[in-house]
């Protein structure tokens, strides 16, 4: 085509509409890739309600029957089609729909163990089977899978920065550090004492806000009450008495630990937050990963020539390393934590039954029941190796397999009648644990866990 046919084409008013539409998909495809919430949601109304508007707009541009134009409008249509596809995808997407079903769940007990009680006019006890639920709960959020998508992952931090939020507020009130003083004390007491009624009511509205369930309130407005309840203790005049001090010091803690829960309005919506691939406690974590897996492959490689490579001393610094990784109290990191020290781990009691093996020196009078569990634990150290070096699938042949061979020892050892013999009693009950923690070991490699 020459320059004049390509000016004429950019000129055609059928063109010129396309390029109209195509700046339009430009502004709106951004908050489509990073909405993150449901189909009901209003957000989403909007988001469709524009792009079915648009959709409609191109179908009805006039090509004239020409195949250049007839191109553009299709390969517009397909774009706007395509972020139509994409955002009800994710709105309706299985692990979209479980991260809502969780916050529900969460919702049911937050209402039932926090906000009733309080709307009720009365003080709820925080009983330690909410704190165990929320935790439990948490946990569960922590393994929903987004299969990297930036909406989901969204979803997910957002849901798990406000129970997170939820479970610091009802921890600190089950933890009680603030225990009201006697008005005698000091004139200011009966001030900070009153401060404190209305900070535990604080906590209950903070509760309800975080998990949806206050309409007539706002994070605004209770952040301006507890904001005016700071000002009204700093105007205190408690000079002269440390015990008063002490007391009005603890109080502005705990509403400051309050008001650190009420900036999340925008939570989930910086990159560096919700995706924890770029977080540095993480990438400290993988860089240990990363290490142990190079040290495994020296332990497997010499073991599979009869030496025995030791390098426990690192293993333990890695270890060191990973309790000092800074979790910030995010559940994803916590756990990523947890599973690396569980690798660390694996390697070094694979090294201490190796060497253990190696230097065992049996008598002539040991108990034939006592030689019956090493033998398992000799068997064990072999599939353990295995579990070390394994890589795939819980579908895969391989894991089953090794899942019946470990069964098998477990079911060995079972088998073993101690006959009175407390070496042996013992000797049985730790390989029982070697063995189940290597299972536990197993099944944590193939759950396709995710942060």
């Amino acid at each position: 085509m020459d320059h004049g046919s390509q000016q004429q084409q950019q000129q055609h008013p059928a063109m010129i509409r396309l390029y109209e539409v195509q700046r339009e998909v430009q502004s709106l495809g951004p908050q489509v890739c990073t909405f993150s919430g449901l189909k009901n949601e209003r957000e989403y109304r909007r988001l469709e309600r524009e792009l079915t508007q648009l959709l409609l707009e191109v179908d009805q541009v006039d090509t004239e029957g020409r195949a250049d134009l007839q191109g553009a409008r299709k390969r517009s249509a397909q774009e706007v089609e395509g972020l139509l596809r994409y955002l009800e995808e994710n709105a309706t997407h299985p692990s979209r729909l479980a991260i809502e079903e969780l916050s529900r769940e969460a919702q049911r007990l937050v209402e039932q163990g926090v906000v009733e009680p309080q709307r009720a006019g009365g003080t709820s006890e925080i009983s330690d089977e909410l704190v165990d639920a929320v935790q439990e709960l948490i946990l569960r959020l922590t393994q929903v899978k987004t299969g990297g998508s930036v909406p989901l992952r969204k979803a997910r931090y957002r849901a798990l920065t406000r129970l997170c939020a939820v479970q610091d507020v009802i921890e600190g009130r089950t933890r009680q550090q603030t225990l009201p003083l006697s008005e005698d004390t000091h004139v200011a007491v009966q001030k900070i004492n009153q401060v404190m009624v209305q900070v535990s009511g604080a906590r209950s509205q903070l509760v309800a806000l975080l998990m949806g369930l206050s309409g007539r309130d706002s994070c605004a407005h209770l952040s301006r009450v507890l904001t005016e309840l700071l000002v009204e203790l700093d105007a205190l005049d408690v000079s002269g008495n440390a015990a008063v001090r002490n007391y009005r010091k603890q109080v502005v803690e705990e509403i400051n630990g309050l008001l650190k829960h009420l900036d999340l309005e925008g939570e989930g919506d910086d990159t560096r937050r919700y995706d924890l691939a770029q977080n540095d406690s993480i990438r400290q974590i993988e860089a240990v990963r990363g290490r142990v897996g190079q040290l495994r492959g020296e332990v497997l490689r010499h073991c599979g020539v009869g030496d025995l490579f030791r390098p426990k001393p690192e293993l333990q610094s890695l270890l060191t390393h990973l309790d000092q990784v800074d979790t910030a109290r995010n559940p994803c990191i916590r756990e990523a934590r947890r599973r690396a020290v569980l690798e660390v781990q694996a390697v070094i009691t694979f090294l201490d039954l190796r060497e253990a093996l190696i230097c065992r020196q049996p008598g002539p009078n040991e108990p034939p029941q006592h030689r019956a569990v090493w033998m398992v634990l000799g068997s064990l150290s072999d599939l353990q190796a295995q579990v070390l070096c394994f890589n795939g699938k819980r579908a895969d042949k391989s894991y089953i397999l090794l899942e019946e061979l470990l069964t098998k020892q477990l079911l060995a050892l079972d088998a073993v009648d101690p006959q009175g013999d407390e070496m042996t009693k013992v000797a049985r009950k730790q390989a029982v644990k070697f063995a189940q923690n290597i299972l536990s070991y197993l099944d944590m490699k193939t759950d396709e866990w995710e942060y």
